[in-house]
């Protein structure tokens, strides 16, 4: 009888301590999601406020506009947000891994201040970057076009030729220092005698890392992985605030597209609910890449 009266204050303990998580869950995210997808099925456009008193259902149509508008805003913002993706996952990643190696062998000294300026840009604001940046290179006075004028008087400023560069250098520079801390403390939890066996049977540098650091990390990559492509499809602020999509919305992105037919000009709602509902699609597709690529050529832990 006690160990039943146990049983039942442990499951009680439980439940008290799970339910209000579960609660907020299905209250932040899951309803949330299901009513953005339903809406997406629907043509609301903003009810009374906006004298459109009627909701009814409309299907796919939302969908359907997303791939076959003619002005193609759709995969204009699709294709820079792959290009956000790979600069995180094949620039941010390897850089921030390469970094917090250098650090954890101690090649250079001041180990303590380099790894605090390399993450110091990650308690910045985006929107403070995003406004320092643009005074530094994104306007025909900038601190850039300043320096340029010094060697070409005539010079003139413009972005068309290549207008995400600016963006992906910042977001280069603004995260990866997230990456270094991550990588960093995983290093630092290997186990340095497996690391001495290897150097006493003979193997350098680049065997160490080969054979023992990297498939040791095998899983915080994958961590990583996930991290900066869910990263890279809700970039907003700082690409808001450094070009709000221009110039003629070459550097509109998924989420700054979804704002636009939210909640500027003409709101449609279906419009950019259907918009985020393909940003998660993606999401997991690209995730769940991540994890077969993994499972297929990644260690073990």
């Amino acid at each position: 009888m006690t160990n039943l009266t146990s049983k039942r204050e442990e499951h009680f303990a439980y439940a008290i301590l799970v339910i209000p998580a579960v609660f907020i869950y299905f209250s932040v995210v899951a309803f949330p999601t299901v009513f953005s997808v339903i809406l997406s099925l629907t043509n609301y456009n903003g009810g009374k406020i906006f004298g459109n008193s009627k909701i009814g259902f409309a299907g796919l149509a939302s969908y359907i506009e997303i791939f076959t508008n003619p002005n193609g805003y759709f995969y204009i913002a699709l294709k820079n947000n792959m290009f956000i993706v790979l600069m995180s996952v094949f620039g941010q990643i390897p850089l921030g891994f390469a970094l917090a190696y250098i650090l954890s062998r101690r090649i250079v000294k001041g180990v303590d201040f380099f790894q605090t300026m390399i993450y110091l840009p990650n308690v910045i604001s985006p929107v403070i970057i995003g406004i320092l940046f643009k005074s530094i290179y994104l306007n025909s006075n900038s601190v850039y076009m300043e320096i340029v004028r010094l060697f070409n008087p005539n010079a003139e400023f413009t972005i068309n030729n290549a207008p995400m560069i600016p963006v992906l250098v910042v977001m280069l520079w603004m995260y990866t220092g997230m990456y270094v801390i991550i990588f960093l403390a995983n290093i630092q939890r290997i186990d340095t005698s497996l690391i001495e066996a290897a150097r006493i049977d003979g193997a350098n540098e680049l065997q160490v890392l080969s054979y023992i650091i990297l498939p040791a990390l095998s899983g915080v990559i994958v961590t990583c992985s996930i991290l900066a492509i869910s990263g890279s499809l809700k970039s907003f602020d700082l690409i808001y605030v450094m070009t709000a999509g221009g110039p003629a919305n070459q550097t509109n992105v998924l989420s700054l597209y979804m704002f636009k037919m939210a909640f500027q000009g003409a709101v449609n709602y279906p419009l950019a609910n259907a918009i985020s509902t393909v940003m998660v699609i993606i999401s997991f597709i690209l995730i769940g890449l991540t994890r077969m690529v993994e499972k297929r050529f990644g260690g073990k832990e």
